[in-house]
């Protein structure tokens, strides 16, 4: 870590106490020692490790049942084939690396916020970095050994680039990556295509937006392939069958699930809400990719690009409060565009735990929650969609058309 602040730390300001990385040390240290405290399992990387095992022996990758839990695998086999290293060191030296990994991420990820949202200042990486691995996405994810912040680092390493003319032959590249380890972030590259078909049809280049969204495919597909000719078997088990049964991944009604999915079956007392989350989600998401387009073609990339995650945090048919790490731009973006209460609001909501507040666990009382736990229970949802609301009020039309290049990066 200290080459790391080495390396972001500007030579002029070397020679004085660097107050932000050293609030930023401790604060990951105490996280760290309260990790270490509360004797987490991380569990989900012990379901990777597991995965990468039952690669290495050539094990049927869906039919694995890891840890005591007996979790199933739910990604798609690529991110399994990422997996196999994982298997090389014991579970200690593990989990002390995949923590020491996320928390780099997480500086990572708010570098990258900061970038898209148009704020370049060092020294407020490590300040917020100090407080975003306390809210509750953050801390679950390290809890549990999530992969959230390498995939949102991916997503938003790709969208928040600024290249200065010409063609970028890396363009898509992290989305089609994000998209083969999970299928989440695949709303991305529809999003792109989405904004793209739109300009064309609005009179103007949509180029950029298609050659985007069509790197992103061609990534997902090489990863998807190259997967398929090591994993045959797998590869078959997963797009023809595993990757549409949603009940492998846990009950949606779980309070931890903070899609619309989970906040029907809590509202409605059912595990299957059925058709009506089908046409909620399809709802959401032509209205949230609306949004994010209209935000896109009118040049407010960070507004599309945080209206996108949560679009697909929101139709997802299970997304776990440790998925909602986007909460991270979102405040930042409300923030620096004078959304002070807003922003406030959207950080209690996530620094709060509130989730965790109603009856959870064994017994599956979520089926039985009353108003006030229902509320609680999906407060994420809900701050989402609110956000959703205001990112479509905070994209003015443009005064004079404006090429696509230029919509990318008048933020």
């Amino acid at each position: 870590m200290s080459a790391f602040v080495t390396l972001i730390v500007p030579s002029a300001t070397r020679r004085r106490v660097p107050v932000a990385p050293a609030v930023c040390l401790v604060s990951f240290a105490v996280f760290w020692a309260a990790q270490h405290a509360a004797h987490v399992s991380m569990i989900d990387l012990m379901v990777y490790r597991a995965e990468g095992a039952t690669v290495r022996a050539g094990g049927d990758l869906y039919a694995l049942r890891a840890t005591a839990a007996h979790l199933p695998t739910t990604y798609p086999p690529f991110a399994a084939l990422l997996f196999t290293p994982l298997t090389l060191l014991d579970t200690a030296p593990l989990r002390a690396l995949a923590t020491a990994a996320n928390l780099v991420l997480l500086v990572v990820f708010v570098r990258l916020s900061l970038r898209l949202v148009g704020h370049a200042r060092v020294d407020t990486v490590w300040w917020v970095a100090a407080s975003a691995v306390w809210c509750e996405p953050v801390w679950t994810t390290l809890r549990y050994g999530q992969v959230n912040l390498l995939l949102a680092v991916l997503v938003l390493w790709d969208l928040s680039r600024r290249p200065v003319g010409g063609s970028d032959r890396w363009a898509g590249a992290g989305l089609g990556l994000a998209a083969a380890v999970k299928l989440t972030p695949a709303l991305f590259p529809v999003f792109l295509l989405a904004a793209g078909v739109v300009a064309r049809l609005g009179g103007r280049d949509g180029g950029p937006w298609l050659r985007h969204a069509r790197g992103a495919a061609v990534a997902f597909a090489g990863a998807t392939a190259l997967t398929a000719a090591v994993l045959p078997y797998d590869s078959w088990r997963f797009w023809t069958d595993a990757v549409f049964r949603a009940s492998r991944v846990g009950h949606p009604e779980e309070t931890a699930n903070q899609a619309l999915r989970g906040v029907l079956a809590r509202l409605l007392h059912t595990p299957d809400p059925g058709g009506l989350w089908t046409a909620s989600a399809a709802v959401a998401a032509a209205l949230g990719l609306a949004v994010a387009v209209a935000a896109e073609l009118r040049g407010r990339r960070a507004w599309a690009v945080c209206a996108c995650a949560v679009t697909a945090l929101l139709v997802s048919p299970v997304s776990w409060t440790h998925h909602w790490v986007w909460c991270v731009p979102l405040v930042l973006l409300l923030w620096t565009r004078g959304r002070r209460a807003s922003a406030v609001g959207v950080l209690l909501v996530f620094c709060s735990y509130v989730p965790w507040w109603v009856p959870h666990g064994t017994g599956r009382p979520e089926l039985h929650q009353g108003g006030l736990e229902l509320a609680l229970s999906a407060l994420y949802a809900a701050a989402g969609a609110l956000f959703l609301a205001l990112a479509w009020t905070a994209s003015p039309r443009p005064r004079s058309p404006a090429v696509p290049r230029q919509a990318v990066t008048n933020e």
